[in-house]
Formats: C-alpha cells, structure tokens, sequence
C-alpha cells in the first residue's frame, strides 16, 4: 500500500510596507509554482498582525498560510525564491505529522473552543441554588 503524500504548511509573513500589488504577487508566484509542481491543499490570508519581535525594524506583517503537497524539489524551490524575494519578512515550510487533518480554505482561524454550559444555564463559579 502506497503512502499518502506529505502534506506541507508554508507559512509566509510579508512586509506591510510593500505595495499591495507585491504582497499579492508574491502570493500568487507561491500558488503558481506550487500547482505546477504539486497539489495545493488549503489557503488561508490571515491579514495583519503584530510580530513577537521586530524583523527589519517592522512591528507587523501579512500572514500567508498556504498548505500543499508536493516533492522534495518543490520545497528546495520555494524556499530559494523566497529567500531572495524582496517583501518576504520570513518564510517557513513545515512538514504536517502523518494524518493531520488540513485547515479548510474558508476557516481564517482555528475554531475557539467555548466552555460547555451545564444543562440548567449555571455556571461553574455560580452554585446551583445560589
């Protein structure tokens, strides 16, 4: 039995002082070279937000989560027009666990759990009867 093929995250955070024609661009040269090479899978825009810390005296940046699947030279070739595009702040290709289920394009984040209520409408810091 064959094994299924690895599925890969390509995360991408884009500097947001290029102009939205090259952050879109750059996007779009990701998606291209990775349908031609391999299959995309899911594709998020998570938009701006703030960094942990400071990458090139930048505060916040555009978050890209492309998932895809595809071989080796694939990922050897992303990485190297990455590396040299200008308006990528970082880049990152993780190799999802076998089995991970991928997000879905339409889910912009992961779903936030919420606690469960108990059946009467009460609440955990609220006694019954109080």
């Amino acid at each position: 039995m064959a094994a299924a093929a690895p599925i890969y995250d390509l995360m991408l955070l884009l500097d947001v002082g290029a102009e939205d024609s090259a952050r879109a661009k750059i996007v779009a040269d990701a998606r291209t070279a990775i349908k031609t090479d391999g299959s995309l899978v899911g594709e998020q825009a998570w938009g701006v937000r703030p960094l942990s810390y400071e990458i090139s005296h930048r505060n916040q940046a555009e978050y890209h989560l492309l998932q895809f699947s595809g071989p080796p030279s694939l990922i050897a070739s992303l990485e190297h027009s990455l590396r040299i595009t200008d308006g990528v702040l970082r880049h990152r290709v993780i190799r999802l666990p076998r089995g991970a289920t991928p997000v879905a394009a339409s889910d912009p984040e992961p779903a936030k759990t919420a606690p469960a209520a108990s059946p009467a409408g009460e609440t955990d810091s609220e006694p019954a009867g109080a």
